[in-house]
């Protein structure tokens, strides 16, 4: 595990390293708060990993998720920011599935993991009845999910030209963390709850 902690945090510091760069000389200072956020981020995870068993899947994931977000406000493809395209065009009248979406559904399906790890202490043995856990993960999840929408909105009254979205981004990313959250919680009931507690 030592082992592992040190790969992703010497990925982490190349990705804030060079990201950090990239927004700085483009003045895009809505990435660079959000780059911060990561930061305080990894401070939290330092300050509790001798506390909380995070799982290898937790700590992959958040990594993962750090290098999409900070590769979608800063590399572009055929002039336009990675967040804006649309990977698969399913739809005529909402921007789906963009390249954003995926980034929330893999998020905050990382952060229902995370959630699973800083309650499962708490969780009381045997495991009680997993539709309950499944209940409070998910909405765990979400909480954190509606949180950053928050986040984001405070970033587009501080950054006014951000490219945050308005109504329609924040209710698709929304329902991006639902989906995330509800992945991540049958991953979590196939690998860590088991088949053998009460329904």
């Amino acid at each position: 595990m030592k082992k592992l902690l040190m790969i992703l945090l010497m990925i982490n510091l190349a990705l804030i390293v060079i990201f950090t760069a990239i927004f700085w000389s483009r003045h895009n200072y809505e990435f660079i708060i959000y780059v911060c956020v990561i930061i305080f981020a990894m401070f939290l995870i330092a300050l509790s990993i001798n506390k909380v068993e995070y799982t290898p899947a937790a700590l992959v994931g958040l990594t993962i998720w750090s290098a999409m977000h900070l590769a979608g406000g800063g590399l572009t493809v055929s002039g336009q920011r990675l967040y804006d395209i649309i990977l698969i065009p399913i739809s005529q009248t909402y921007p789906i599935i963009r390249y954003d979406q995926i980034v929330h559904i893999w998020g905050f399906g990382s952060v229902t993991i995370v959630m699973f790890c800083l309650l499962k202490k708490a969780l009381k043995r045997p495991l009680g009845k997993r539709v309950a856990i499944s209940i409070v993960l998910i909405m765990a999840g979400m909480g954190v999910g509606a949180f950053n929408e928050s986040l984001e909105f405070i970033v587009s009254a501080i950054v006014p030209q951000s490219g945050v979205g308005g109504y329609l981004n924040t209710s698709l990313d929304l329902c991006s963390n639902i989906i995330g959250a509800i992945l991540a919680m049958i991953y979590i009931r196939v690998f860590y709850l088991g088949p053998n507690i009460a329904q």
